[in-house]
């Protein structure tokens, strides 16, 4: 889906399209242009003004109606909360997700071209475990860098707003990941997806709408934890510890600068901030699957970041050294919740046994381990008795349509596990 242009941009094109003939005109007139330019800017910029106050169009490119979910504005306690920190409404945003903590974080330009935090959202929930996506049907999250352009926001989700988050992007596609419909959505419900409830979900809708006012894109990134030296000695014995080392980088780049990073691939890896040597005539060309070409990072976002990179290394090391717990690498679980929900929608967070598909994926022959917080799991509490044997998980798999998409379960589908769960989104 597309939005309707803001009037704003005609009338900056407009402003534009003055200052370029004025450049023009012949020397002898150029007081006269001025003075008509100065009255034509006068009446630009008060329709420009009006048209940041006028209500977000309720059609789309095509004609049709968009749903009042949609193109529903910005509440006055956000709105506030903008002028607070200096945030223009239509300025860049950048979306944070953590798996482990739960939580997606919103940044937003401010007036120093800088991103800030805006807020933080509990996430309702999450499924699968930590760890990126690989396959169709193996109820991954996502995690990586993706681009998120107009026509990925969908404002006739079944699960109420959504915007797909273009898994695979170039790196997944040259890992050979496959997947599709990968969303952050409300509902609250999540097979492969990033789910919200439905009033964070219409207030992250709209922050990202408005945003596509300022500029064609915005950047998700997907991360398994905040990527602290604490939470990487935590993980020291994961398999996939040198995937998230990789994504360290990215960052580390945005923590040590506010500024959102560039991203490129290249054999197989992302690269971040890459600029053209200085000596090359010809730009570089990252090809996802060939040799990386010589590049450089520009110096004041390398220095940064390197330093900051050099501080959690020598954390890092003397936590490994100190020989701190490790956390298993299968929870046994299927995903999690933000504590804020544990309480309100107990029995969501299930073996991940139970909803599997039969042979999309080899799972050790290992008990659960508990989703933990501070205050303990009820996750754990309710199905801490639950054996599950191969035979019996077999019979409580739930079977889907497998051209299902981003509707998730077929209507059709079954489930016999216990407690009765609600059909999820597809991944």
């Amino acid at each position: 889906m597309i939005f309707g242009r803001d009037p704003t941009v005609g009338g900056m094109a407009l402003i534009r399209a003055t200052l370029i003939r004025a450049t023009l005109v012949d020397a002898s007139l150029i007081r006269a242009s001025l003075i008509r330019a100065t009255l034509v800017s006068a009446l630009v910029l008060t329709a420009v003004f009006a048209g940041a106050l006028a209500p977000v169009r309720s059609l789309a490119e095509d004609g049709s109606q968009l749903p009042a979910k949609a193109t529903k504005e910005l509440s006055p306690e956000l709105l506030s909360l903008l002028q607070q920190k200096h945030m223009p409404k239509h300025s860049p945003i950048l979306v944070r997700i953590f798996k482990e903590e739960a939580e997606l974080e919103v940044w937003k330009q401010d007036t120093t071209g800088h991103f800030q935090i805006l807020k933080t959202y509990p996430i309702c929930r999450w499924s699968g475990d930590l760890g990126p996506k690989m396959h169709e049907g193996d109820r991954q999250a996502p995690e990586g860098f993706y681009t998120i352009t107009p026509e990925l926001m969908n404002p006739n989700s079944n699960y109420y707003l959504a915007i797909n988050t273009g898994f695979p992007n170039g790196f997944d596609k040259a890992n050979d990941r496959d997947g599709s419909f990968l969303m952050v959505h409300g509902d609250c419900w999540s097979s492969g997806c990033y789910a919200m409830t439905d009033e964070q979900m219409g207030e992250i809708y709209s922050l990202a709408r408005d945003t596509f006012l300022s500029q064609p894109s915005f950047q998700i990134q997907a991360y398994p934890f905040r990527l602290t030296p604490a939470n990487l000695a935590r993980h020291r014995t994961n398999p996939n510890l040198a995937f998230w080392t990789m994504l360290k980088i990215g960052n580390d780049h945005f923590e040590a600068t506010h500024l959102e990073p560039k991203v490129d691939v290249c054999d197989r890896q992302y690269v971040f901030d890459a600029q053209d040597p200085s000596n090359v005539s010809t730009p570089v060309v990252f090809d996802p699957t060939g040799k990386c070409p010589a590049f450089v990072v520009n110096p004041k976002i390398a220095r940064r970041a390197l330093d900051k990179q050099r501080a959690d290394e020598v954390e890092y090391s003397q936590l490994a050294k100190d020989n701190v717990p490790v956390a298993p690498v299968y929870s046994g679980l299927d995903g999690g919740m933000n504590k804020v929900f544990l309480a309100r929608l107990p029995g969501r967070i299930i073996p991940l046994a139970i909803v599997l598909l039969s042979g999309t994926l080899d799972l050790p022959q290992m008990p659960a381990v508990p989703w933990v917080d501070k205050n303990g799991s009820v996750a754990n509490k309710f199905f801490g008795a639950l054996v599950l044997s191969k035979s019996s998980s077999q019979t409580q798999i739930a079977s889907t349509d497998s051209t299902t998409q981003e509707g998730g379960v077929n209507s059709a589908t079954k489930a016999t596990a216990t407690p009765k769960t609600n059909s999820a989104p597809a991944d």
